[in-house]
C-alpha cells in the first residue's frame, strides 16, 4: 500500500484521540469499550496537552491524503513507564491498514528519531495476547517485566 511517514502537524493533534482509542487492544470475541473510555485519566496521560513537553513526538502514516496511523511517545507515567526521561510508546492504525507493514515503518521512524536526539531507551506496555508483540521484538524491544496480562518492553536505542 502506498503511504508516507511524516511528523504530525500541530493542527492534527486532535487525531490522537482517534488513535488512542484504536490503540486499545480488543481480543477476538470481546466487545469494544465505549469511545468515552479514552476520557479516563490513565488513558488521557497519552494525549492530554500533547506537544508541550520535550519528548512529545509523533509520526503519522498517510495514504491518499488521509492519516491512517500514528506512533507517538511521551515521557509519561503510563503502563509502560520504566523511568523518568525514558519515553513511552503508543502506536495504532485504523483496522483496515493493519498487517501491511505500516506499523513497522512507523516504529522504525520513531526509533531513529529518538536515537538521533540522544535518547538511550524507550519503553512500552503491550498485552500478551496482542499480535504486535512480535513486531516490537523485531524492532528491538525486549521484555523486562510482566504481569498477568501485559509485558513491559524496553528498546536499548544504543544497540539499534
Amino acid at each position: 500500500m502506498e503511504h508516507n511517514i511524516r511528523k504530525i502537524r500541530e493542527d492534527e493533534y486532535k487525531l490522537l484521540d482517534d488513535f488512542l482509542y484504536e490503540a486499545i487492544f480488543i481480543p477476538d470475541g470481546v466487545a469494544p469499550p465505549p469511545r468515552s473510555i479514552i476520557d479516563q485519566p490513565d488513558l488521557q496521560v497519552y494525549i492530554r496537552n500533547f506537544g508541550k513537553e520535550k519528548y512529545d513526538i509523533c509520526f503519522v502514516a498517510e495514504a491518499d491524503g488521509k492519516v491512517i496511523g500514528a506512533v507517538w511517545v511521551r515521557d509519561m507515567k503510563d503502563y509502560g513507564h520504566i523511568a523518568d526521561g525514558v519515553p513511552s510508546f503508543a502506536i495504532s492504525l485504523y483496522k483496515e491498514y493493519r498487517n501491511l507493514g505500516i506499523g513497522t515503518r512507523l516504529m522504525a521512524a520513531m526509533l531513529r528519531e529518538l536515537k538521533s536526539i540522544g535518547c538511550e531507551k524507550a519503553s512500552l506496555a503491550v498485552q500478551k495476547a496482542n499480535y504486535a508483540v512480535r513486531m516490537y521484538k523485531k524492532a528491538g524491544f525486549v521484555v523486562v517485566d510482566e504481569n498477568e496480562e501485559e509485558y513491559i518492553m524496553v528498546c536499548d536505542l544504543m544497540n539499534i
